[in-house]
């Protein structure tokens, strides 16, 4: 008999939790582009791994960089 392997997916850990950060800063915008896609879009807590708290925090600093022009809010195709 043939024995299955068991996968074992590791536990995604909240980056801004793991180094000490309580709140998100819109104007760190190297942070904030590991962030969104290559197209412009946030990416969600499932694949980004981030706590609750923090991915709100997130979205609302995208938002906010974007709206000041330090982040772009789509890609350019061109």
């Amino acid at each position: 008999m043939l024995k299955k392997r068991r996968s074992f997916r590791r536990q995604k850990v909240c980056k801004y939790c793991v180094d000490r950060i309580e709140a998100v800063d819109f104007k760190d915008v190297k942070r904030l582009r590991n962030f969104i896609t290559d197209r412009g879009k946030i990416i969600p807590r499932r694949i980004s791994g981030n706590c609750a708290i923090h991915q709100r925090q997130l979205a609302a600093a995208i938002k906010r960089a974007r709206s000041i022009a330090l982040l772009p809010f789509a890609a350019d195709l061109l």
